[in-house]
């Protein structure tokens, strides 16, 4: 079972009790905003998603970490990577994505997730590229992919929901470089 520690956050696999506080996170309608067609979702589409993200770890070798505050134990949310199967033009590929409950915005929470999980991605399972994608718009998340060292490479249009979307990009080598 992979675990990755950064100074506020454990980062580890799900658990049953996690389904609740991150249906939580995912029936807040501005947590869900930028999120596919931004509805939010319930309990049992949560449960869903949860197990998928473990079938994806089981599958692939890595998949989104529930994270959580070191400090007291509160699920905040995810963060983590997976094959962005919805934007076909881009794969092969592995994005990097994160999502929080709104009380977690805004403390650099996310990316420090992020860059936990992209520093995983890179020097634990020998990722080439990691991409992001973001809906044209989502400002907060286009700062989290800045920071992380990603640059955007192209905009184009979520085939099922028609949103725009940016995609940014850091590769293995860029990586390194950043890291030095």
């Amino acid at each position: 079972m992979v675990t990755l520690e950064t100074p506020r956050l454990i980062l580890r696999r799900w658990r049953e009790e996690d389904v609740a506080p991150m249906a939580a996170v995912n029936a807040d309608r501005e947590v869900m905003r930028w999120i596919r067609n931004g509805s939010v979702r319930d309990e049992q589409q949560t449960r869903s998603g949860v197990q998928a993200w473990e079938s994806e770890w089981e599958s692939q070798g890595f998949g989104l970490f529930a994270v959580e505050i070191r400090s007291t134990g509160e699920l905040a949310g995810f963060t983590g990577l997976s094959v962005p199967d919805f934007l076909p033009e881009v794969l092969p590929a592995v994005e990097i994505g994160w999502r929080l409950g709104r009380s977690h915005w805004g403390q650099g929470l996310a990316t420090e997730a992020a860059a936990a999980a992209v520093r995983f991605g890179f020097e634990e399972r020998g990722l080439e590229r990691i991409v992001s994608i973001a809906q044209v718009g989502n400002d907060a998340s286009e700062r989290i992919m800045t920071k992380l060292g990603m640059h955007p490479v192209r905009e184009t249009v979520n085939p099922t929901y028609g949103r725009r979307v940016r995609v940014f990009e850091l590769s293995s080598d860029q990586y390194v470089t950043t890291t030095r």
